[in-house]
């Protein structure tokens, strides 16, 4: 039988790390291709206690039954202290919304938003999910240059007079897939931007916690006046990603469009997660378990990057982040991540190649580096193997 997909599904391709992880089934080969927190980031014990007890109290059939889709009250109203460590203040219950994961935050966004042909604006490169779920709704993603210290203003800017985009996509902190940071002027400034061109952006915040050197910054929702800012925060990466549980901020209209898309995705977000976080937020259980991983996870980005300075040859660029996830690598402009990709698998070792992270793909001499998910030893082992193959192409 001819299956007659709709439209937005018939040219959508697969999701490249998910594709990856297909590869990687022996379990001798070392992967830096995910995104994935440590399982020793895990706070299993705490989250026992917490599941035991919300399960043996008298709201456990409450939890266990369907919810609002707006979000179980307690994680709302934890949510509405929480993000006054971003700078955001005087926000009520009807500026926030239980989500999913962060990544079903910018999907109701843009569902809400974006018409088949509208523009998005993303800094160049992106997270790939964006621009996957852009694909779906049949938008045009449309890049933003970048600098060290983020997006460029003024090709913003001149990209906003140009395409009258509805939507700025922007992972500020630690960025996926670079590490960058956006620096707190440029925050301000492209708050200012997106008032002055009706512009809405999505502030994608999952990594801002996980900071291993220097100072917190404001987030871009902080310096919003017009109500043209939404700020997505996912527990996935501090908590647990198995919990899929965020939530967006943004002004009441905003809100109410994304709760009714949500009402057509998944009546509301599981219940028992977000009681779960609620009580890991409320019992103050966050700030002692930053404490334990922040040095875990910065001693893995160190030897990374110690490991990259020891093997790889000269001409090899690559990003120092401040905290997050990942390392971004930038290859001679000759040289094409992807060649590099099938010698790295058969040397046992993976990352993410970095055209998958561009609007058009037109960008092939870069690969990500995720260190959060690997031991020291196969840090080591695994980028000595990437050296290996880089040194064969270069």
């Amino acid at each position: 039988m001819e299956y007659r997909f709709s439209d937005r599904m018939k040219n959508l391709s697969a999701n490249a790390i998910r594709e990856i992880f297909k590869l990687l089934s022996k379990p001798e080969i070392i992967s830096f291709a995910g995104g994935l927190p440590s399982n020793e980031g895990l706070p299993l014990d705490k989250i026992k206690e917490i599941t035991q007890e919300i399960l043996s109290s008298d709201k456990a059939l409450s939890i266990l039954q369907y919810g609002a889709t707006e979000g179980y009250s307690p994680f709302l109203m934890q949510g509405l202290e929480y993000i006054k460590r971003a700078g955001i203040y005087n926000q009520s219950k009807e500026n926030i919304l239980a989500v999913s994961g962060g990544q079903q935050g910018i999907d109701l966004m843009f569902k809400a938003f974006l018409n088949k042909g509208d523009y998005a604006l993303v800094e160049e490169p992106t997270y790939l999910a964006a621009l996957h779920i852009l694909k779906t709704y049949q938008a045009v993603p449309v890049g933003v240059k970048s600098g060290d210290d983020g997006i460029d203003l003024d090709d913003l800017e001149q990209k906003m007079k140009q395409y009258n985009p509805k939507i700025l996509y922007l992972v500020p902190t630690f960025g996926n897939p670079t590490g960058k940071t956006i620096s707190e002027a440029k925050r301000e400034k492209i708050a200012q931007l997106c008032a002055r061109y009706s512009v809405i952006a999505i502030e994608d915040d999952p990594y801002c916690e996980l900071r291993y050197e220097g100072k917190r910054l404001r987030s871009i929702k902080s310096f919003d006046k017009t109500g043209n800012v939404v700020y997505i925060i996912s527990f996935s990466k501090t908590i647990s990603p198995g919990l899929r549980t965020a939530f967006a901020v943004g002004s009441k209209e905003i809100i109410r469009k994304m709760a009714l898309g949500k009402q057509a995705t998944d009546v509301h977000t599981s219940s028992l997660s977000q009681a779960i976080v609620e009580a890991y937020l409320r019992k103050g259980y966050m700030d002692p378990h930053l404490k334990k991983v922040i040095p875990i996870y910065k001693s893995k980005k160190d030897l990374m990057l110690q490991k990259m300075q020891e093997y790889f040859p000269e001409g090899i660029e690559y990003t120092k982040p401040e905290g997050g996830l990942f390392i971004w690598v930038t290859l001679p402009s000759h040289m094409d991540a992807n060649e590099l990709f099938m010698d790295a698998v058969a040397e046992n070792v993976a990352f993410v190649c970095g055209d998958s992270f561009y609007p058009q793909a037109n960008v092939r001499n870069n690969f990500r580096l995720n260190f959060s998910n690997a031991t020291p030893e196969q840090i080591d082992e695994g980028i000595k193997r990437i050296a290996k193959v880089i040194k064969k192409h270069i």
